[in-house]
């Protein structure tokens, strides 16, 4: 049953599409809409290459250098010290295995914003979780749990929502700094606890409750510490400090490797020969999952939706205004891009520090495209059956946009 997840959620996207496109056509007069769901479907394919061509780069360049962090024992030393916590989060995984150093890895970049290292560190952490897999095709509980993480886009430094907001003229563009950590706390919190409910972790344990209040207590001091900066010093803050770490992160993997006698170029090409077979095996998952998505959105599926919500909300005689801000959450886990285009659209209709502008970069900041993340991460191992995966990572970015919505109003209401 839960193997057709996958299955029956793509054919759902077509029917869905066929169904709105439909409607547009015998009802609303839109003969058109056929030709854009056509073309969707084929500019979709194109951006898969382009995607997967992105992917060949940062992947055989991050690769290459964690093979050489991994023969300098770094990996491993991480792995150690995270070993009691993993071992009752992941039960399956070893103590000391190079998977739980990686997994540290991929979510310490994550939270920092540096997608273009956070990505191919994660790709390697899955193969390496697919390596104890004992079903090559069927997700693992931990190759789930670190996935809905992962897509439960925990960011301490959202840069990038500041530079669109500066782009758009705003005062101030870390003004949704603190309801965007809010809201992706809300986020990974409920991606972590929906896992842990479906596959029956023990919470409770000492060591488990010890390791997430010392994470809760840091995270609380690093947010008190940016929330008390200037905007100024907030920006230059962000872009420094992941930068720094970033290539402070390069030369501790090679000064390490050099003083332990790694062979520095022949691990790097090793690394980077694997990064070329991860990106090669993607295309057709990227492709089969973005096609649907692109149907989904062109169809107007997505538009249907939200003018239902509308007419509801405005029926209820409640406030309005946080529905402006939806199309950005609407199509946040399906596409990136498309996301970024609506809150943009947002920005630019209803003015950069409008109420609809402010949730929706504070849901763009704190949900993640669930949909991408799956299609990059299980293709890279070849998982067909996702099991809870989806599920968990839905309710996920439910929690951010209605986090979202509840802090903008306590925030900008």
């Amino acid at each position: 049953m839960a193997g057709g997840v996958l299955n029956r959620l793509w054919l759902g996207f077509f029917l869905t599409a066929a169904v709105a496109a439909l409607v547009r056509w015998l009802v609303g007069g839109d003969a058109g809409v056929f030709a854009a769901v056509v073309g969707a479907l084929f500019d979709m394919a194109d951006l898969s290459v382009k995607v997967m061509l992105l992917l060949f780069g940062t992947l055989t360049l991050w690769l290459g250098f964690l093979r050489i962090a991994e023969q300098a024992g770094l990996v491993d030393g991480l792995a150690r010290l995270l070993g009691p916590l993993f071992a009752r989060l992941m039960p399956e995984v070893p103590r000391g295995h190079p998977a739980i150093g990686l997994i540290t890895l991929n979510f310490a970049a994550n939270a920092l914003g540096l997608d273009n290292a956070a990505t191919p560190i994660g790709l390697r952490a899955m193969r390496e979780l697919q390596t104890l897999n004992p079903s090559a095709d069927t997700a693992s509980n931990a190759q789930i749990l670190f996935l809905v993480l992962n897509a439960s886009s925990l960011t301490l430094l959202p840069v990038t929502v500041f530079m669109y907001r500066a782009q758009a003229g705003a005062h101030d563009p870390t003004l949704v700094f603190l309801p965007i950590l809010l809201a992706t706390s809300a986020s990974t919190l409920t991606g972590f606890l929906s896992v842990a409910f479906m596959q029956k972790l023990r919470l409770r344990d000492p060591v488990v409750l010890a390791w997430l209040g010392g994470a809760a207590l840091l995270l609380g001091g690093f947010i008190a510490l940016l929330a008390s900066m200037t905007a100024a010093a907030l920006a230059s803050l962000s872009g420094l400090l992941g930068n720094l770490l970033l290539f402070g992160a390069i030369v501790a993997f090679v000064s390490v490797g050099a003083y332990r006698k790694v062979p520095l170029f022949e691990s790097f090409i090793d690394g980077a020969k694997q990064g070329f077979e991860v990106a090669r095996d993607l295309l057709p998952y990227l492709i089969a999952m973005l096609c649907a998505v692109g149907v989904l959105r062109a169809s107007g599926a997505l538009d249907f939706v939200l003018d239902g919500i509308r007419w509801l909300v405005l029926h209820a005689g409640l406030d309005a205004r946080f529905v402006d801000a939806l199309p950005t959450a609407l199509v946040k886990p399906f596409s990136g891009s498309a996301a970024r285009a609506m809150l943009i659209e947002t920005m630019h209709h209803s003015g950069v520090d409008s109420f609809p502008a402010l949730l929706a970069a504070t849901v763009q900041g704190s949900t993640e495209t669930t949909f991408f993340v799956v299609a990059v991460y299980y293709g890279a191992v070849g998982i067909r059956r996702v099991r809870h995966t989806i599920g968990c990572a839905l309710l996920a970015d439910l929690a951010g946009v209605l986090a979202s919505i509840g802090v903008c109003y306590w925030f900008f209401g």
